[in-house]
């Protein structure tokens, strides 16, 4: 049997290297907001609606529309990705328009996206 390549061959930890970056952690809730940021893409309709808002804001009818998704499936998502503070929304008569929240929302996307499209 071999031996697995991924890990060391002898057990020896660098006491400072470990204390030095573990005094660069943010605090839990930190990586608990983190993945909850992933997460929500974890969904290919929820990451497809963030791809349809990147440069545009949309309604919830052309949403579920592009999507291949039905209205209400649109909302429940959206609704995720609002909690999440992904998407905003805006209000006009009627109508309810999404958008990404901000440009960090936008670069986070674009950078998961050219990463998946290197793999």
């Amino acid at each position: 049997m071999s031996k697995p390549k991924d890990k060391c061959e002898i057990w020896v930890v660098d006491q400072d290297r470990v204390e030095a970056t573990r005094r660069t952690l943010p605090p839990d809730e930190i990586f608990t907001l983190l993945a909850e940021n992933f997460s929500a893409l974890a969904d290919s309709n929820r990451a497809k609606i963030l791809h349809c808002l990147l440069e545009q804001e949309l309604c919830v009818c052309d949403i579920a529309s592009i999507v291949g998704i039905s209205e209400s499936a649109a909302s429940q998502h959206l609704r995720i990705l609002r909690t999440l503070r992904m998407v905003t929304q805006r209000k006009q008569g009627r109508m309810m328009y999404y958008s990404l929240n901000d440009e960090h929302v936008k670069t986070l996307f674009k950078i998961s996206l050219e990463h998946a499209r290197q793999a």
